[in-house]
């Protein structure tokens, strides 16, 4: 399965907003709840919130996507995203703080650097593991004609 390449960028938007209001307000049950999109996105990324929105709302508004990208990858980054979600708000509702800060702050970091440049750490790092293990994946591929 193929995905439009921006729909997981618009969730990096809005899961940037969540992890900075997260560290704002040291919420671990705001944390959690982002966890909750994590997984039901590592599930299936078109069944996850922040896609069924972009979808909803965004994509009709666009025209369609020059290239699409595997849903291998995303999911991976999903996966490593609610690792870091559960982590931090263990640490936020632990109440250790600087475990619940360090985690929100990773997590953020790597959305924020997919949300304003497109970078996919978890993508980038799923496609790293394929190639070293002799399983190269295509990154994007053309999308078909319309």
């Amino acid at each position: 399965m193929l995905l439009d390449p921006r729909g997981p960028r618009f969730a990096a938007v809005l899961t940037t907003v969540v992890l900075a209001v997260v560290l704002v307000t040291g919420s671990g049950l705001l944390l959690l709840a982002q966890a909750v999109v994590f997984a039901l996105t590592a599930l299936n990324p078109r069944l996850g919130p922040y896609g069924l929105l972009f979808r909803a709302l965004v994509a009709p508004r666009l025209d369609p996507p020059a290239e699409l990208e595997p849903v291998a990858p995303v999911r991976f980054a999903q996966l490593v995203g609610l690792v870091f979600s559960v982590v931090g708000a263990a640490g936020w509702l632990a109440g250790m703080p600087a475990l619940g800060l360090a985690a929100t702050g990773a997590a953020l970091a790597a959305a924020f650097l997919n949300a304003a440049f497109g970078l996919c750490l978890g993508c980038e790092a799923y496609l790293t593991i394929r190639r070293l293990t002799g399983r190269p994946l295509a990154g994007r591929v053309a999308a078909p004609p319309r």
